[in-house]
């Protein structure tokens, strides 16, 4: 069964740095391009950043945030640098395979004045 799991989530002071994990269970991180998304209540998953043959970032977070992966782990990461309050929310991992959307659980990312 296909499984995202994300971690590495807190509570960080705004300027500080949080490195997040997302490890793939029977889908490879290496034929796939995975996404991380962040979610605040009432509102929609907000597309963050992505890795599949290159990279793509949302435009709140270029040159903060740095997206990578190891394919021999199925493990991708998120690098966040320079936090800031409105990068508060519920951070989560996404596959797309064969039109079937794939979701993790998700962890929680609170930056504090």
């Amino acid at each position: 069964q296909v499984q995202l799991v994300e971690s590495g989530g807190g509570l960080v002071p705004a300027g500080g740095s949080l490195k997040l994990s997302c490890k793939t269970t029977y889908i490879s991180t290496n034929l796939n391009a995975v996404d991380w998304y962040r979610q605040t209540p009432g509102n929609e998953r907000d597309f963050v950043a992505r890795i599949g043959v290159g990279t793509r970032y949302a435009r709140p977070v270029r040159g903060r945030f740095v997206i990578s992966k190891d394919n021999a782990l199925n493990t991708v990461y998120l690098q966040m640098n320079d936090l800031k309050p409105e990068d508060s929310g519920k951070y989560f991992c996404h596959i797309e395979r064969n039109y079937v959307h794939y979701w993790g659980e998700g962890t929680q990312v609170t930056v504090s004045q």
